[in-house]
């Protein structure tokens, strides 16, 4: 049994019309949701052995923040495939895991992790930024990731915690 923690970056700032999409940072609201995440994380004890990130700046952001405010001493890899990545894509990233790992969190970009989460356990779930998706993979090695192999445990979007829905 594997675990697998899908965080969508948080909200990302469009102020600068000229910036690629790659290089947009997050706004001010997603500078606090990244954060908020990371401390609802670690005290849920929903805590990753490794964070693969975009490097897409938003979401090298994110997982920063996540990081530092989970105060958490997992190793934050950055994959050039997750930036736009497909769920085929994604399941190629997690295939190549080492068995060793249990537990990875990936930080993506939809409609990549929204199609992932289907992909894996054939339900439909809304990933607004900064949600995380909490999966058990019924799998012994990575390379066995495919199709239905997943139950969604829970989903948690920071607008529905009462800590952050009240800061906005």
């Amino acid at each position: 049994m594997k675990r697998l923690y899908l965080l969508r970056h948080a909200k990302s700032s469009w102020a600068d019309p000229d910036l690629s999409d790659f290089d947009r940072p997050l706004n001010s609201r997603g500078l606090r949701a990244a954060p908020f995440m990371g401390s609802l994380i670690a005290s849920r004890g929903l805590l990753p052995e490794i964070l693969l990130s975009s490097p897409a700046v938003r979401a090298a952001e994110t997982a920063r923040l996540v990081k530092e405010s989970a105060a958490a001493d997992f190793p934050i890899r950055f994959d050039e495939r997750i930036y736009e990545a497909s769920p085929q894509t994604l399941l190629y990233v997690l295939r190549e895991l080492e068995n060793g790992i249990n537990s990875p969190m990936i930080v993506g970009h939809n409609p990549g992790i929204e199609s992932l989460i289907r992909l894996l356990t054939a339900k439909i779930e809304s990933m607004p930024t900064a949600a995380l998706a909490v999966i058990d993979l019924n799998i012994d090695s990575w390379e066995d990731t495919a199709t239905n192999c997943g139950t969604l445990i829970e989903i948690i979007r920071p607008k529905d915690e009462l800590a952050f829905g009240a800061g906005g």
